[in-house]
Formats: C-alpha cells, sequence, structure tokens
C-alpha cells in the first residue's frame, strides 16, 4: 500500500487483555503510517472516550467507537464505510481483551465481534515481558477459541531484547497460524500517564509531538509495516439501517456544549446525531468563560470535574447563569460529569467539598472510591427532554462518586436495566432538566437527538 492508494484498506488492531499497550501500539502505527504520507482513519470498540481522543490527535480526524452491544452491527458498518471511506488505513483499536465484552459467556461488544462483522483480521498485542515460548500457547489459545475471527498477526510487546524477540518468533511460527510482523522492546518513555478512569486524556496535552515521533520511531524499528499493511483488506459493505447523521437539516435550535478539561466525554456520534437533527453546536467552557452563549438548550458530557472541583465553584457567574438558564425552563441534559456539575456539591478525593450548581438536591461523593462499570439499557419512565416515555436506548456506566441518597419527590425519567438483572429508577427529572450517570449513546435510538433538538427548538418557539 502507498500513498497513492485509492481504495480504503480495514485491520483491527486487538489485544490479549487490558494493559497490553494496545493502544501504545494503534497510537505508534498511526504516527508511523501518517509519516508514510497515508490518510488514516481510526476507530475505537467500545463505548471508551479516552482513546478516540488521542487517535484524533495523531490523526487530524475524527475518531468514531464502534460498539455492539450498544448500537449493532448495521451502525458499525455504516460508520467504518463511512468515515474510512476517503482514508488510505483504517485502523480499529479493540477493547479489552479480544473476547471480552458485555459478560462471561457472550461475544456481544468484543473485539472479536466487531472483526467478524467488519471481515477484517486481527493484529493481536501481546506483552511478552515475562515469558518467551509461552507466548505461543497464548496465541494458540486465542486461534482456536474462536477460529472465525481471522487472527492474522502478533506484535510481541515489551520483549527484553534481540533473544528474546528471536524466541518468541520461533515459537509462534512453529505452532501457530498467525505470524509475529513486530517484537517492541520496552521503552518507558512512550508510556502514556494514567489515572483513576484510565488514561490521562488528550486533552491535558500528555501526546506530545516529540512523543509521537519516539513512538512512530520505536513502531518503524521493531514492526514491519509493509507486512501489516499487506494484512489489510476492503472495507465492509455497509448495513442499510443505520441513520446517516451526514443528512443535516438546517439549524432549528441552538445548543451549548460543555467542553474543557472538566466536560470531554462525549461520542462524536451524539453530537452528530443532533446536528442531523437541525442543531446548532455551540462549545462552551464551565471553568472558563463567565457568560454563556445565547442557546436553547444545553448538553454536558463526562469528563473530571472532580479535579477542578475549586476552579469550577469559583466560577460563581457561571454557576449563577447555568441555574438561571434552568430556571427559565430550557431543556438541559447531563450526563455523569455533568450531572456532577449540577448537583449541590462535589466532595473531591481529598475531602473537600465544592459548591456546584445545585439543581439537584444532593452532594456527589469521590471517597470512599466506589467503581460502578457496565452497560445499561435504559427505558424512559416519563416523558422528557429525550423523548416520550417507552422509549428504550443503551449505555454505559464508568465512575468512581457516589451520590447522596436523592429526595423521592424528584421524578425519576429513567428505569435502568443491567445485564446481571439489576433493576432501579434514575434519571433525574428536574424542570426542564434530565441528569444521569449513563452514558446514552444516542445511535442506539437516534430518536433521542431529535426528541431534544425538538425540546430546544420548541422552547426558542415559546420565547
Amino acid at each position: 500500500m502507498s500513498a497513492t492508494t485509492s481504495s480504503p484498506r480495514l485491520l483491527v488492531v486487538g489485544g490479549v487483555s487490558s494493559g497490553v499497550g494496545k493502544t501504545t501500539v494503534t497510537l505508534g502505527l498511526l504516527e508511523a503510517l501518517r509519516r508514510r504520507g497515508l490518510t488514516v482513519q481510526a476507530f475505537k470498540v467500545g463505548p471508551d472516550f479516552i482513546d478516540p481522543g488521542f487517535h484524533e490527535v495523531v490523526t487530524g480526524r475524527g475518531s468514531y467507537n464502534l460498539d455492539g452491544w450498544m448500537c449493532g452491527r448495521d451502525h458499525a458498518t455504516a460508520t467504518v464505510a463511512r468515515y474510512a471511506g476517503d482514508a488510505d488505513l483504517a485502523l480499529v483499536e479493540g477493547v479489552m481483551g479480544c473476547f471480552d465484552g458485555l459478560d462471561g459467556l457472550s461475544e456481544e461488544g468484543s473485539t472479536a465481534q466487531m472483526a467478524k462483522w467488519l471481515n477484517a483480521p486481527v493484529v493481536l498485542v501481546l506483552d511478552a515481558q515475562a515469558q518467551a515460548r509461552s507466548a505461543a500457547a497464548v496465541v494458540l489459545g486465542f486461534e482456536q477459541f474462536d477460529p472465525a475471527m481471522q487472527l492474522a498477526a502478533v506484535i510481541a510487546n515489551q520483549v527484553g531484547g534481540e533473544a528474546h524477540a528471536r524466541w518468541i518468533r520461533e515459537a509462534v511460527a512453529a505452532r501457530c497460524r498467525a505470524r509475529v510482523v513486530g517484537a517492541i522492546p520496552r521503552d518507558e518513555s512512550v508510556a502514556l500517564a494514567e489515572r483513576h478512569l484510565g488514561l490521562m486524556t488528550a486533552g491535558e496535552g500528555g501526546l506530545t509531538v516529540e512523543k509521537r515521533q519516539r513512538l512512530a520511531e520505536l513502531i518503524e524499528r521493531s514492526v514491519d509495516l509493509d507486512d501489516v499493511l499487506s494484512l489489510a483488506v476492503p472495507l465492509p459493505v455497509p448495513g442499510t439501517a443505520a441513520p446517516s447523521p451526514s443528512l443535516r437539516r438546517a439549524p432549528r435550535a441552538r445548543i451549548g456544549i460543555a467542553h474543557d478539561a472538566a466536560f470531554c466525554f462525549y461520542y462524536r456520534d451524539n453530537l452528530a446525531l443532533l446536528e442531523a437533527a437541525g442543531a446548532e453546536l455551540v462549545s462552551w467552557s464551565p471553568l472558563d468563560d463567565t457568560v454563556l452563549p445565547a442557546v436553547d438548550g444545553l448538553y454536558f458530557g463526562g469528563g473530571y470535574p472532580e479535579l477542578y472541583g475549586a476552579t469550577l465553584a469559583g466560577n460563581r457567574a457561571m454557576l449563577t447563569a447555568v441555574r438561571s438558564l434552568a430556571s427559565e425552563g430550557r431543556p438541559i441534559y447531563a450526563e455523569c460529569g455533568g450531572l456532577m456539575y449540577l448537583a449541590d456539591a462535589i466532595e473531591d478525593l481529598d475531602g473537600a467539598t465544592h459548591r456546584m450548581v445545585g439543581l439537584l438536591p444532593a452532594t456527589v461523593r469521590m471517597r470512599p472510591r466506589r467503581l460502578s462499570l457496565g452497560y445499561t439499557e435504559v427505558t424512559l419512565h416519563g416523558d422528557s427532554p429525550l423523548g416520550q416515555s417507552g422509549g428504550i436506548a443503551r449505555g454505559h456506566e464508568f465512575h468512581y462518586s457516589s451520590l447522596d441518597p436523592v429526595p423521592s419527590w424528584i421524578p425519576r425519567a429513567y428505569r435502568l436495566r443491567r445485564r446481571q438483572g439489576e433493576e432501579r429508577a434514575e434519571g433525574y427529572l428536574i424542570g426542564n432538566a434530565l441528569l444521569s450517570y449513563v452514558h446514552l449513546h444516542f445511535a442506539s435510538n437516534p430518536g433521542l437527538a431529535r426528541s431534544f433538538v425538538a425540546a430546544c427548538a420548541g422552547d426558542r418557539a415559546r420565547t
């Protein structure tokens, strides 16, 4: 494949488990291929917000989530076809281990499921620092666990030297169909910084130009890029059921998107579907701005408000402005970090309490740390800015904070259901503001975006 390639190709980067270096290897491949003059388009399997941000820094293009459980097969194939159609190579970064997804029995939400839907070969990243010949047993197990997944090649990460790399190559060649296309030595200088929800975000500047250069050079020395490119296959033929967010209506409502270091977790599809429904999106910062833009409604995504509690609390002009907009009855949708910001207060990891907007009469606490993680199905239990009662959507929860008991007089607009059968009421409806810990993917029910835009447009008509 060369810089003049006219037919887009596709490849999946999977992992033996979380923590083996999938993101580092993916970023290195993206940067090395970009340096060759190729246009590369990245995607991320699963509900992750952070990895796509790093992809975007390298490629200069939006990176989109592909989630089998939340959005289904047609959405995945249509998304890849839509956004990789003008690229030379689409590189899909997997989630966790190749076969990890919704639960321990099904392949739903897994990298393997997505690779099969896309009919794409998988390059398996293996952390080899504590094994040699045993690496072949791991690869063989992955080949045999699901032969329908095209495990085409292996990149051994964290190798200790030339002899170690040679042993792994020989062992895999002797027992496995997949071939070793790379052996990457340990190099702490290319590691990405982490915190309690995973990697630090791209917006915090950790992936510098210098680190990208070191990553690319490491990949160029350690991976046979020509061999990797030879594995790539044509893009899949898209399904017909997925709506196209590229078909935009004329703007009929302005929606403010809270976007800064504290609020940066948004699915690109959500924003695209809002625009397709007729929204003009206007970014603003709860950290830095003191005046809201002229908007008909607000959308707060997730992020790290707990790290910026003092700054958010100190921006009293903005807290007042958001309270005022809510009191006027304009629609607000807030998820996870947005819920935290609209609550009475946030107690941070050091025990300090920071006063927030105060719409939700409860405090969010980071102590003690309680992990809530998993896919969630949401049934609208009452009418809200996202639609009428009975609507169903899918999303994901991932947070370490906990919310003090919310008064029973506040309506719950959601009925949440986890895979394990757990059900509970959530989705706090305060006036025309809807607050939840769940990150909904609007592609699971595009009517959500249409309803929110309609609610904002309706408010504009009333004023």
